[in-house]
C-alpha cells in the first residue's frame, strides 16, 4: 500500500521553524536548499546594493534580499526566493510589504548560481519567474563572472565581466559594471 504524502501550502511552510536551512515550495512539495557560501552571498549583496543605489532616488521601488518568499502558484503552491529582487511599490497592496509571502512575481529577480546548481535547475526557475509576470531575471554566475539577463519573448543577453550591465526596459538610467557584482 502506498500513501500520498500530503503537499505542503505557502501558509504552512511560512509557519515552520527556522532549523538553519532555506526552503522553497515547488507545486506543493518541499525544496530543502543549503545556506549559500561566500561568493553567492557577496554576489546576491552587491547585486541587492546596486540596485539600491538606484531605486532610492524614486522611492517608487522596493529593493528585496535573499529569502524574501514570492508565491508564483497556488493550487498546489509554489514559493521561491530569488537572491535579490526588486518590485514596484505600486504593485503592492496598499503600496506595503506584507508580513508573510509576497503574493505576486517581482519586477526584477536576481539568481545567484551556486557551485551545486544544475544548468536545467536554473533554467527551470528562471522560466518559472518569467511565467509568473517577472519583467526581468539576472542570472549571476561567480565563477565565471558573468551575467545573463533574460527577459520574456527575448533571447538571453550575456554580459562578460568587463561590460556594462543595464536594463533600460525596466531601469531606464541603470548601470553597473559587471565584475563590480562578483566578490
Amino acid at each position: 500500500m502506498t500513501t500520498k504524502r500530503k503537499l505542503m501550502t505557502a501558509e504552512e511552510l511560512f509557519c515552520m521553524p527556522d532549523d538553519g536551512w532555506r526552503y522553497e515550495l515547488l507545486k506543493g512539495k518541499l525544496i530543502k536548499m543549503p545556506p549559500g557560501g561566500g561568493e553567492h552571498g557577496g554576489s546576491s549583496s552587491r547585486a541587492a546594493t546596486r540596485l539600491g543605489i538606484y531605486a532610492e532616488p524614486f522611492g517608487t521601488w522596493e529593493v528585496l534580499g535573499a529569502d524574501t518568499g514570492f508565491i508564483l502558484g497556488r493550487n498546489p503552491d509554489t514559493v521561491r526566493a530569488p537572491d535579490a529582487a526588486l518590485i514596484r511599490k505600486d504593485r503592492l497592496p496598499g503600496g506595503r510589504l506584507p508580513t508573510g509571502y509576497i503574493e505576486m512575481a517581482p519586477d526584477l529577480a536576481v539568481e545567484v548560481v551556486s557551485p551545486n546548481d544544475r544548468a536545467r535547475e536554473v533554467a527551470e526557475k528562471v522560466q518559472e519567474w518569467l511565467d509568473a509576470g517577472t519583467q526581468q531575471v539576472w542570472v549571476l554566475y561567480p565563477r565565471t563572472h558573468r551575467v545573463l539577463r533574460h527577459e520574456a519573448g527575448s533571447d538571453p543577453v550575456g554580459f562578460q565581466e568587463d561590460d556594462i550591465l543595464t536594463a533600460e526596459r525596466l531601469l531606464p538610467g541603470f548601470s553597473c559594471r559587471v565584475r563590480d557584482l562578483f566578490p
